[in-house]
């Protein structure tokens, strides 16, 4: 006979309250409650004294019961898509990270093509997060923005939207741009060529339009501008093939480093050229592949530290109480001489930009 007495099951101890750690610690029960809330007004010293506490008496704060007494959910809702452009996730994760340090937790929305969008709009009121960051979600229409913003702090991130009043932040396309051409310039290409990604967004747009007036301003010769339809390696390569044929082309600005990397390919195993000796190539974005020994890829580099410093400050400044008004705003950035286009280049170096 098997005389094993059964397992008793463990007692579990009730979670203690944010009421009882304050009796216990001596404190306020606001105290317990701006203790762990970031930018509150509590003196450093206070602040310890209750997390020892809380780690002492094992206290958690409850989510839940903060967000009935606050009305705020403390989440910000992350919308993208194109999540094929290696720039993006390296922009997702700092901006997760700072708003973290925030007091925001992040959710992300990935919009794709073909998906249901109104799906996804709903569960993005659904979970009633406190603020918005639309990172260059193209797929959205202004009108579903609006909709899905409303009453919320909202910010657009690498895309602008004419007339539609949100607030933005982005690369100031338009000096990035006139950089590259002002550099092919400097170094004796006179026969360009320009690789668009999403031919209506108004990333592109900026990009194309402003490379394209300062080549025409430079007295240079464009000889082609060639929409890649998309932000991908297999339309940059594409569009070098299509434009190294002609062999009549010195130097090309692809509108971002994943398309100019998928040209290089291109233009080196699929043509044979040489590279920058027979033609120079540039991007835009300065992601890691960009620095890779075989590309060392001449590019513009976004501030991402700034931009996530400015969508952050935004967001507070929507969330404190008081009228607020949308605003843009375009930031300066890097041009980086890489052996994309001076072959005999040492190292990195920062070229002048500003014209």
């Amino acid at each position: 006979m098997d005389n094993t007495e059964p397992e008793q099951p463990i007692a579990r101890s009730r979670p203690i309250t944010a009421r009882e750690l304050a009796r216990r610690l001596g404190v306020s029960q606001s105290a317990i409650s701006r203790a762990f809330t970031p930018g509150t007004s509590i003196s450093p010293a206070m602040r310890q004294r209750i997390l020892r506490g809380a780690e002492e008496f094992d206290y958690h704060p409850n989510a839940i019961a903060s967000m009935l007494s606050t009305r705020r959910s403390n989440i910000a809702g992350i919308v993208v898509s194109e999540m094929q452009n290696p720039f993006y996730p390296t922009l997702i994760e700092k901006l997760s990270r700072e708003l973290q340090r925030e007091g925001l937790q992040s959710l992300m929305f990935n919009i794709t093509r073909g998906s249901n969008i109104e799906e996804q709009l709903v569960a993005l009121r659904k979970y009633n997060v406190d603020a918005v960051v639309v990172i260059s979600a193209t797929v959205l229409s202004g009108a579903s923005l609006r909709w899905a913003t409303e009453g919320r702090a909202a910010v657009l991130v690498n895309r602008t939207i004419p007339d539609l009043p949100l607030t933005s932040v982005s690369c100031d396309n338009v000096e990035g741009s006139r950089a590259i051409a002002d550099h092919f310039h400097a170094i004796g290409r006179r026969n360009v060529a320009f690789v668009g990604g999403l031919p209506h967004t108004t990333t592109n747009l900026e990009r194309q339009n402003a490379f394209i007036s300062r080549v025409a301003e430079l007295g240079m010769t464009l000889t082609h501008a060639v929409s890649g339809g998309e932000y991908s390696y297999e339309a940059g390569y594409r569009a070098a093939m299509e434009i190294g044929r002609s062999r009549n082309v010195d130097a090309v600005f692809f509108a971002n480093d994943i398309l100019a990397i998928g040209g290089f390919d291109a233009f080196r195993d699929g043509l044979g050229l040489r590279i920058p000796e027979d033609i120079a190539i540039a991007g835009f974005d300065d992601i890691a592949m960009s620095r890779w020994p075989r590309y060392s890829l001449t590019t513009f580099r976004q501030p991402v530290d700034a931009i996530i410093e400015k969508t952050i400050q935004l967001i507070n400044e929507q969330l404190a109480p008081g009228r607020y008004l949308p605003t843009q705003h375009a930031l300066s950035g890097d041009l980086l001489i890489r052996r994309s286009s001076v072959g005999d280049l040492a190292s990195e170096t920062i070229g002048p930009f500003r014209t």
